[in-house]
């Protein structure tokens, strides 16, 4: 059978990282002989109308794919197409839990996978500082330092670190009434993390990325990626994180941990992969589009 797709990409951040991953996408799909379009999102037109049964009126002549590769947060049209009865990879609810940081630490403590002791932040309706008795049970529970990292962000640039307790009054105000994180900071970690690339219930690739400049490992923070030998253990929990949240595909970042456990940071559902397949000559693409057939099979 001959599929069509859509990949659907952010047109106000379409810039050449962007395209370059869903080029990839295209390429790997065009050799499995499956056809597939590039659309930004504000070219799909999605109309909610009840009375008449729900009718969407999209782009490419409104006729509906066979199923729509997201490399976007915009989980209103997933879930749209979704309820068209559009295959969507990754879904609307998996989008929905990796874009919330909070959200994923929960589905993950439910399965009883590994993260870093984590105290979500309570939600505020107004700037403003939390009582001095909530910061010191933070603290004890905690320590000094630790990470403040608000729940949605990309490329590490909601993620803070914290080094003394004047730090710590003062970023609290800052986050307004953004939901965010208290975490412990992982000493054995710092600058340095595994991306795993998930696909189906199999680990594809790995790097170990490395930073001596910046707390953070992230490739965009300044970090070099080396290629990072799979083992059962590493992949076993890679795999089952992306699990947790649903994912058909997940980049997921691990922590070295005390006593060389290993420990689930974030799950990107979104992940690029250009910089894995440069450094491990791995194209996930290839893999991502045969999991797709299989699944539409």
């Amino acid at each position: 059978m001959n599929y069509t797709g859509w990949i659907i990409i952010n047109g106000s951040i379409a810039t050449d990282k962007f395209l370059d991953y869903a080029n990839m996408i295209a390429e790997a799909a065009e050799k499995q002989n499956i056809q597939t379009v590039c659309l930004k999102n504000d070219a799909v037109l999605t109309l909610l109308c009840p009375k008449n049964g729900m009718v969407s009126s999209i782009a490419n002549n409104d006729k509906l794919p066979d199923f729509a590769f997201f490399i976007d947060k915009d989980i209103y049209i997933a879930r749209q197409l979704e309820q068209l009865g559009v295959r969507v990879f990754n879904s609307s609810r998996t989008i929905e839990i990796s874009d919330d940081k909070i959200y994923t630490y929960q589905m993950l403590s439910e399965q009883q996978i590994p993260i870093p002791e984590t105290i979500i932040a309570p939600k505020k309706y107004h700037a403003g500082d939390l009582p001095p008795a909530y910061i010191q049970k933070v603290t004890e529970s905690l320590g000094i330092p630790l990470i403040v990292k608000e729940a949605f962000g990309s490329f590490g640039e909601q993620v803070h670190f914290i080094s003394n307790h004047e730090e710590l009054t003062k970023i609290i105000p800052l986050m307004e009434q953004r939901p965010f994180v208290f975490q412990r900071y992982i000493e054995e970690s710092k600058g340095r993390d595994i991306r795993v690339q998930v696909v189906g219930e199999k680990a594809v690739t790995a790097v170990e990325r490395q930073n001596n400049k910046d707390f953070r490992a992230n490739v965009t923070n300044g970090g070099k990626m080396l290629p990072f030998a799979l083992d059962d253990k590493t992949e076993k929990l890679a795999v089952n994180a992306a699990k947790a949240i649903g994912a058909d595909f997940a980049g997921v970042d691990l922590l070295f941990g005390s006593n060389e456990e290993l420990l689930v940071c974030e799950i990107n559902a979104n992940a690029h992969i250009r910089n894995l397949y440069e450094c491990t000559g791995i194209n996930a693409a290839d893999d991502m589009v045969t999991y797709i057939k299989k699944e539409l099979s």
